[in-house]
């Protein structure tokens, strides 16, 4: 089942591993686990093509987070299908588990590309004033559950007077969180995180021990963890993807630097090639995909998803090359709403034309930018 520009579907039982995603002005966490970031060793996938094609560039710094909804990052390179694309022109994988750690480095030109959430995205464009990273393809979306305390929270309604944690201030589920909330006609402070409900500020690492030990009542959360607190005996009140129109929403983008784009767009247009051609990929092949993602996981993080949090988290991903953009422009408009950060402008945040040429070029559907495009 392939994807086909606009077309998205969803991930079988199954597939496997990568990321989570942030927001806020100022440094805010991702959903990912820490703020580090890791230069991958090169081999097997990520190294140049022998007798490749010369691009404009001898390497490509490409960065992604070790978690669940980064699923092209970690197949693509694993299977080798982004730097099939490249040609002669190396990869130097580097994975991160904060978006301001990944917007630093793209930032201090220690990174080109990268894989993240929304909020990140439009956090540094707008602090940039439009200045440093366009988002140049989609990738995932969905992945983000409530899951509850099923002795404690019956009902959505139930909710109200308890604890429920969310990665980060001002991050994709605190803001889709609060969002929620507001629309319920109950009201919390966003920067304490009081009040009708009260929205505890956790990170994921800790999120599943903090649950076992009853300080929080639930989760709005990306998966795996949603999953991992399934396993641990927490139950799925709510997915995200049945709020959205559709059932569609930005949970991962590609973005580039503004530089680097400028500056070598045929290696940009290589790397969109492998993407297109890794979602492709994921949903012809499911099982392998699954294997070659969970091994790229095992690789960067030390351990490999458990089967019993890995199938029912894919049931509620899908990879997709459209990035979905009316949702995020949705997603900057509740962070406004939300009073965590303030009216912008976002006019000129994607450049899909690379995209596009790619999508032309296979027979495949455009995809559009909501009117957000650069000029």
């Amino acid at each position: 089942m392939p994807v086909t520009g606009s077309t998205r579907k969803i991930l079988r039982r199954g597939l496997a591993a990568a990321a989570a995603l942030p927001l806020l002005i100022g440094a805010l966490a991702s959903c990912g686990y820490g703020s580090q970031a890791e230069d991958k060793a090169e081999g097997g996938a990520d190294t140049a093509q022998a007798n490749g094609r010369k691009l404009s560039a001898s390497e490509v710094r490409i960065g992604y987070f070790p978690n669940l909804t980064h699923a092209t990052a970690l197949v693509g390179l694993q299977e080798g299908l982004i730097g099939k694309e490249l040609g002669g022109t190396r990869i130097k994988p580097q994975t991160f588990n904060a978006g301001p750690s990944a917007i630093e480095a793209l930032n201090g030109g220690s990174l080109d590309i990268g894989f993240i959430g929304p909020s990140p995205s439009i956090n540094a464009y707008v602090k940039s004033k439009g200045s440093n990273l366009r988002i140049i393809s989609g990738s995932a979306s969905g992945g983000v559950k409530l899951v509850v305390n099923p002795d404690r929270i019956k009902t959505l309604d139930d909710l109200k007077g308890k604890k429920i944690a969310t990665p980060q201030k001002g991050n994709t589920q605190d803001v889709a969180f609060l969002n929620w909330i507001s629309e319920k006609g109950w009201t919390v402070d966003p920067e304490s995180g009081k009040g009708d409900v009260s929205v505890v500020r956790t990170d994921n690492k800790v999120t599943p021990d903090a649950f076992k030990q009853g300080s929080i009542d639930g989760a709005w959360v990306p998966e795996p963890t949603a999953s991992k607190l399934v396993t641990d005996g927490a139950s799925v009140l709510l997915d995200e993807t049945d709020l959205w129109p559709g059932k569609k929403f930005v949970i991962t983008n590609v973005i580039v630097s503004q530089k680097f784009l400028k500056a070598h767009p045929d290696v940009v247009e290589a790397v969109l090639a492998g993407t297109v051609k890794t979602n492709e990929w994921i949903n012809a092949n499911p099982e392998k995909a699954k294997a070659s993602a969970n091994a790229r996981l095992a690789a960067d993080s030390g351990k490999p998803l458990d089967a019993k949090v890995i199938d029912p988290a894919w049931q509620s991903i899908l990879v997709t090359d459209d990035p979905l953009a009316s949702t995020l422009k949705a997603q900057a408009e509740h962070a406004v709403k939300a009073e965590l950060i303030e009216q912008h402008d976002l006019s000129g945040i994607y450049d899909l034309t690379l995209l596009n040429k790619v999508l032309r070029a296979a027979g495949k559907p455009e995809v559009p930018d909501a009117g957000l495009g650069a000029k």
